[in-house]
C-alpha cells in the first residue's frame, strides 16, 4: 500500500497498535481456554462464567458515548493510556475473585477500560495520525488484530497451567502495565490531528435518501453474523471438545481459527477496490452454513472438523470486513458515522448475548444445540444480503460491478 511507503509515522504507529490490540483483545479471551477451571473454583456454571464477557460488551457498549468527549478533547492517546491504567486492577480483582459478585465487577472494570482502549480508539487514534489514509490504515491493523486467538489461546493455555488462571491474571497485569503502557506513552504522536480532518464532508446534500426499511436490513444483517461469529468465538473450544476432541487437540484446532481468518481478511483488503461489503458478506456469509452444517452430519470426524475450521474461519475473518464495510454501500462519510454509531447498540446487545446463550445450548444440547441455532441466524443473514444486494444505490452498483 502506498501510505506504507509515504508516512513512516503511520508505520509506527500502526507497529504499537498491532502490539498493544493483540495484547487488549488476547487477554480478555480467557473464558475460552480456562472456563472450566472458572466455573470449579468460582462455583459457577459455564454458562455464567462466559456471562462475564457479556458484561464486558454491555460495559463497552455503555461507555462508548460517554468517551465521545474524551476521545475529543484530550486525544486518542491520553484516553487509551487511562484505559490501559484501568485494565490492570481489573485483572488483579479478577485473580482475587472467589465468588460470582467480584467475578462480575472484574468484568466491568475491564468493559470500562476496554472502551477506551479496544478497537474504536485504535481507529480514531489512526484517523488522528493518517487522516484520509486511516481506512486503509484501519483495514491493514485488521490483518494483525485477528490473530489475538491464535497468539494467546495458547499462551493462556500455558501460563494456566504453570500458574493457575489467577496467576495468568496478575501476569496479563504486568503485561499491561510494562509493555502497552510505555508504548502508548512513549511511542505514540501526542496530538497529531491531521490537516484535512477538519474539512466539510462532501455533497452530503446530493446523497440518495436510504429508506428506514434498508437501515433496518442492515441492522439485522449485521447482527445476526455478529451474534453468529462473536459467540461461536467464545465458546470455540468447548464446541471442538463437545465434538470429541481431546482437550490439547480442541486448542491446537482452535489456534487455526485466527490465521484462517486473517488470510481471509487479507485477500479481502488486497482486492477491497474490486468488490463492496455486500459481495463480501454474500461470499462469506454462505460459507458459515455451509460449515456448520458439515460439521453437524459428519460425527465429530477429524477431516470434517479440519474443514469446518477452513470455511468458518475464512468465512467469519471476511465477514468481519462486511460487517464494517456494508454500511459504506448506502452511506456517505457523514451518514456512515452517524448509521455506525446506531448500529453499535444492537451489535454490542448481540455480542454480549451470545456467548452465555451458545454455552448454555452446549451444556443442555451438546454441540448440535449450539451448532443449529447459528446454522439458522447465518442462513437468515445470507438472506438479508441478498435483499440488500437488490437495494444497492446506483453509483455501488455500478462500482461494484
Amino acid at each position: 500500500m502506498r501510505f506504507f511507503k509515504s508516512d513512516s509515522r503511520l508505520i509506527g504507529v500502526l507497529l504499537v497498535l498491532a502490539i498493544t490490540q493483540l495484547i487488549g483483545w488476547g487477554t480478555i479471551g480467557l473464558p475460552p481456554i480456562v472456563g472450566r477451571d472458572l466455573a470449579a473454583d468460582l462455583g459457577m456454571s459455564l454458562p455464567m462464567v462466559f456471562a462475564g464477557t457479556s458484561t464486558l460488551y454491555v460495559t463497552l457498549g455503555l461507555c462508548a458515548p460517554w468517551l465521545a468527549r474524551a476521545f475529543a478533547r484530550h486525544g486518542a492517546r491520553k484516553v487509551m493510556m487511562a484505559g490501559t491504567i484501568v485494565a490492570v486492577p481489573g485483572y488483579i480483582v479478577l485473580s482475587l475473585a472467589h465468588e460470582p459478585m467480584l467475578y462480575f465487577a472484574a468484568w466491568v472494570i475491564l468493559g470500562i477500560a476496554g472502551s477506551a482502549t479496544l478497537s474504536t480508539g485504535a481507529y480514531i487514534l489512526l484517523n488522528e495520525v493518517a487522516g484520509p489514509k486511516a481506512k486503509s490504515a484501519i483495514g491493514a491493523l485488521m490483518l494483525v488484530t485477528g490473530l489475538s486467538g491464535s497468539i494467546f489461546w495458547p499462551t493462556t493455555s500455558f501460563l494456566s497451567g504453570h500458574f493457575g488462571w489467577r496467576g495468568t491474571c496478575l501476569v496479563y497485569a504486568a503485561m499491561l502495565l510494562l509493555v502497552s503502557l510505555p508504548l502508548y506513552a512513549f511511542a505514540t504522536p501526542r496530538r497529531a490531528v491531521a490537516k484535512e480532518a477538519g474539512a466539510a464532508p462532501a455533497r452530503q446534500a446530493d446523497a440518495p435518501s436510504i429508506p428506514p426499511s434498508t437501515f433496518g436490513l442492515v441492522v439485522a444483517a449485521i447482527t445476526l453474523n455478529a451474534f453468529v461469529t462473536f459467540g461461536l468465538s467464545a465458546v470455540f473450544v468447548e464446541l471442538l471438545r463437545a465434538e470429541g476432541l481431546a482437550p490439547a487437540q480442541a486448542i491446537a484446532f482452535g489456534s487455526m481459527l485466527g490465521v484462517i481468518q486473517v488470510s481471509a481478511r487479507g485477500l479481502d483488503f488486497l482486492g477491497g477496490g474490486r468488490w463492496d461489503g455486500i459481495t463480501t458478506g454474500l461470499v462469506a456469509g454462505t460459507a458459515l452454513p455451509v460449515a456448520m452444517m458439515l460439521l453437524m452430519l459428519s460425527e465429530g470426524a477429524t477431516w470434517a472438523v479440519a474443514v469446518f475450521i477452513l470455511l468458518y474461519g475464512a468465512g467469519s475473518g471476511a465477514m468481519a470486513v462486511a460487517r464494517a464495510t456494508i454500511p459504506l454501500v448506502f452511506y456517505d462519510q457523514t451518514g456512515f458515522a452517524k448509521a455506525s454509531s446506531m448500529i453499535a447498540l444492537p451489535l454490542n446487545l448481540a455480542s454480549a448475548l451470545s456467548p452465555p446463550l451458545l454455552a448454555g445450548l452446549l451444556t443442555q444440547f451438546g454441540g448440535r444445540g449450539a451448532l443449529g441455532l447459528t446454522f439458522v441466524f447465518s442462513c437468515a443473514a445470507v438472506l438479508i444480503l441478498v435483499l440488500l444486494g437488490r437495494r444497492r444505490p446506483r453509483v455501488a452498483v455500478a462500482a461494484a460491478t
